[in-house]
């Protein structure tokens, strides 16, 4: 089995890994993309070839594993790789989007004979088990059934966009939450009442507080593709009947935090010694 994964970031690579471990061939092209993305793809042991074009030609499955805002380029590559080399692998897109989006780039792979299974992760890079995969579609089971060692997968139906909407309401809680806190905790410490605020936010909801200043850096790290996961989820609330105001201002939230210092660090370059008062100094 060859799977294609573009592009092997954080989460693509640990998932590369992942099927590495499983017994799969995984492909990968570093046409285009940063230093630090050859650095995690060489980690994780990937097979490297010289463009997209190759990996289409060898790949079984190809997982599409982006930043949102980069899915429908994404879509669009594929579709021209499959145009030119006449492979027509199966597509998971695991991407942050909404089941609208989803349904577009569905659309999109179709008309080049390609078929997408919707896909969307949760939790951490599958380095341990704790990843969870959730996908639909009318071949999500062919997705569900590759060597994907330690990760959960999930299949939510046959419905295309069923898999990204699991995905667009825990992000809006998870993330959500992560944004709600890092302003909460800002405000405090301007007010000079940064220790009260935190004590009473352990006693009422401990798990706002734990480890938060890991969890509010890495936050920060990530927060430029957050910005349009945001924009997602909205798209996605508006279409069930619900304002898009909320997440269109958490979008605002995580596009001021990638302005700051730690907008601008990857998750890896992250010490160990974070303090709470270290990482709300570097996200003012």
């Amino acid at each position: 089995m060859n799977v294609g994964i573009v592009s092997p970031g954080a989460m693509g690579s640990a998932m590369g890994a992942a099927l590495t471990r499983g017994g799969a061939r995984v492909v990968v092209s570093l046409a285009g993309r940063s230093a630090r993305t050859g650095r995690l793809a060489e980690a994780a042991c990937l097979n490297i070839l010289e463009s997209l074009e190759a990996v289409v030609a060898e790949a079984d499955v190809v997982l599409s594993v982006a930043p949102p805002q980069s899915a429908r380029a994404i879509a669009g590559d594929l579709a021209r790789a499959a145009a030119s080399t006449g492979a027509r692998p199966l597509v998971a897109d695991l991407n942050a989007v909404s089941p609208e989006t989803a349904r577009a780039l569905a659309e999109e792979l179709g008309r080049a004979g390609l078929e997408l299974v919707d896909g969307s992760i949760s939790g951490p890079p599958p380095w341990k088990p704790g990843t969870r995969l959730y996908l639909s579609g009318g071949r999500a089971h062919e997705v569900a059934e590759l060597p994907l060692d330690g990760v959960e997968r999930i299949v939510v139906g046959p419905e295309i966009g069923a898999a990204s909407a699991v995905k667009m309401s825990t992000a809006s809680v998870y993330k959500g939450s992560s944004a709600l806190l890092v302003h909460a905790l800002l405000a405090a410490d301007a007010n000079g009442v940064l220790e009260y605020v935190l004590e009473d936010l352990r006693a009422g909801a401990p798990q706002l507080v734990e480890k938060a200043a890991r969890r509010l850096a890495f936050a920060a790290t990530k927060s430029g593709r957050y910005v349009r996961e945001m924009r997602e989820i909205a798209a996605t609330q508006a279409a069930a009947g619900l304002t898009p105001a909320l997440f269109d201002a958490m979008a605002e939230v995580y596009a001021a935090l990638a302005t700051t210092p730690l907008g601008a660090t990857a998750p890896e370059e992250l010490p160990a010694d974070l303090s709470l008062d270290g990482v709300l100094d570097e996200l003012r």
